[in-house]
């Protein structure tokens, strides 16, 4: 399953799309965020902190928790045939902060799937950036960074169910080893650049998710803090 793009004028209205966290928003509730050191923060699970974040539940439901590893705290995905997430909306100015940056690690694989059929549109990790349609929700565009079980690393296609409004980008792949923190940063601005071909100066929502709903398998993830930065 996928979560939809954003809620338009009551949850009735909201678009079931099998990009798993495309969210899409028809109303934008004002945000303004504070940058401090360099850093915005987007989810702050080392602080043991959740505030704003949401969940949406397609099928069964992956249970999301905060939970110390290596003695940090960090937010633990369990899927059992399971697919919903959690996202944020928080407008991000691109032109202030291009660069997210996060930390994730997984405890098994789903392999043998292929991602870039509806049948295989699983993964163990994602970290979705958003930016909304308006009422013209089939405007809205997704970058969808995943932990891959059987596309390459680097690798680049658009969902299945989404089609090229939301492109996938895989980071880690089957050669990433288990049980290991991976540290990422990507140039938001530019890699929507790179995918749609559009200068695109800001996202409205970030969004996480780890899925098993169409694999009917398990796996786990833990998710790091996730922030927007300068450089």
């Amino acid at each position: 399953m996928t979560i939809p793009l954003y809620p338009a004028h009551t949850s009735a209205t909201w678009t079931i799309v099998k990009h798993k966290l495309l969210l899409c928003l028809a109303m934008w509730l004002p945000h303004h965020p504070v940058l401090a050191d360099n850093k915005l923060p987007i989810g702050e699970f080392s602080q043991n902190r959740l505030e704003g974040w949401e969940h949406k539940r397609f099928k069964g439901e992956t249970q999301y928790r905060l939970h110390a590893i290596d003695g940090v705290t960090a937010l633990k995905a369990d899927s059992h045939a399971a697919g919903s997430g959690l996202f944020k909306e928080q407008r991000i100015d691109l032109t202030q902060t291009p660069f997210l940056n996060w930390s994730w690690r997984i405890g098994n694989r789903l392999s043998g799937l292929n991602e870039q059929s509806k049948a295989g549109d699983d993964y163990a990790a994602r970290v979705y950036v958003v930016v909304k349609g308006g009422l013209a929700f089939w405007q809205t565009k997704a970058v969808n960074y995943v932990w891959a079980g059987n596309s390459k690393r680097d690798s680049v296609w658009p969902n299945a169910f989404a089609g090229d409004h939301a492109m996938m980008m895989a980071l880690r792949d089957q050669e990433a080893p288990l049980n290991v923190w991976e540290h990422e940063k990507r140039n938001i601005r530019a890699d929507f650049k790179q995918l749609f071909g559009e200068d695109i100066i800001a996202i409205d929502a970030v969004a996480i998710m780890t899925d098993t709903d169409n694999s009917g398998g398990h796996v786990c993830a833990v998710y790091g803090d996730i922030w927007f930065s300068k450089d």
